[in-house]
C-alpha cells in the first residue's frame, strides 16, 4: 500500500487512536496515534500504512482540520424548499446547489413520519460524511409536517 491523500471524517478519537473514513470511497483507517483529532471532524489529510502488517496507519500530514456539528433548528424550512416538496412524490429527494458553497436537500416524507426523519438524518454518519465532501463545517435540519430539508452551510 501506498500513501493516500484525501478528506476524511474522523469517526472516533481517543487520546492515543483515532479511526478515519474516506468520504469518497468510505475505506476506514485506524491510526496508531491521535494527530489531534476529535470525532465529528473532517480532515483533509494524507495518510500511510505502517510497516511490517500494514494494518494501522499514521499521518503524513494535515492539510486543513475543521468541526463539524449537525443541529436541528426551530425555523421551517423556507417557502422554496416547501415548493419542491410539493412537487416530488413521498419518499422523493430533490437537492440543490446554494448560493456559494454547499448544497440543500429536500426530502419529502409521510407526516406522522417527519419526526423520525429528521432525527434519521440528526444521527446518520452518512451526514456528517456528506458535509466534509462539500467542504461545509454545519448541517441545519429544518422541518414541518411531511417536509425535511437539510441545510449543508459553511
Amino acid at each position: 500500500m501506498t500513501e493516500k491523500t484525501s478528506t476524511f471524517l474522523v469517526t472516533h478519537a481517543e487520546d492515543d487512536s483515532a479511526v478515519l473514513k474516506d468520504v469518497h470511497d468510505g475505506q476506514v483507517h485506524t491510526l496508531s496515534s491521535n494527530p489531534g483529532v476529535e470525532a465529528d471532524d473532517a480532515v483533509e489529510a494524507t495518510v500511510e500504512p505502517e510497516p511490517p502488517m500494514e494494518v494501522t496507519w499514521s499521518v503524513v500530514e494535515i492539510d486543513d482540520r475543521r468541526p463539524l456539528t449537525v443541529h436541528e433548528s426551530d425555523e421551517p424550512p423556507t417557502s422554496h424548499e416547501r415548493d419542491i416538496a410539493a412537487e416530488q412524490g413521498v419518499g422523493d429527494l430533490e437537492r440543490t446547489e446554494r448560493a456559494g458553497i454547499g448544497e440543500i436537500h429536500v426530502l419529502s416524507v409521510p407526516s406522522e413520519e417527519t419526526e423520525d426523519a429528521v432525527a434519521d438524518v440528526l444521527d446518520d454518519e452518512g451526514t456528517l460524511s456528506r458535509a466534509a465532501r462539500l467542504g461545509v463545517n454545519r448541517v441545519e435540519v429544518r422541518s414541518e409536517d411531511g417536509t425535511v430539508s437539510v441545510r449543508y452551510l459553511p
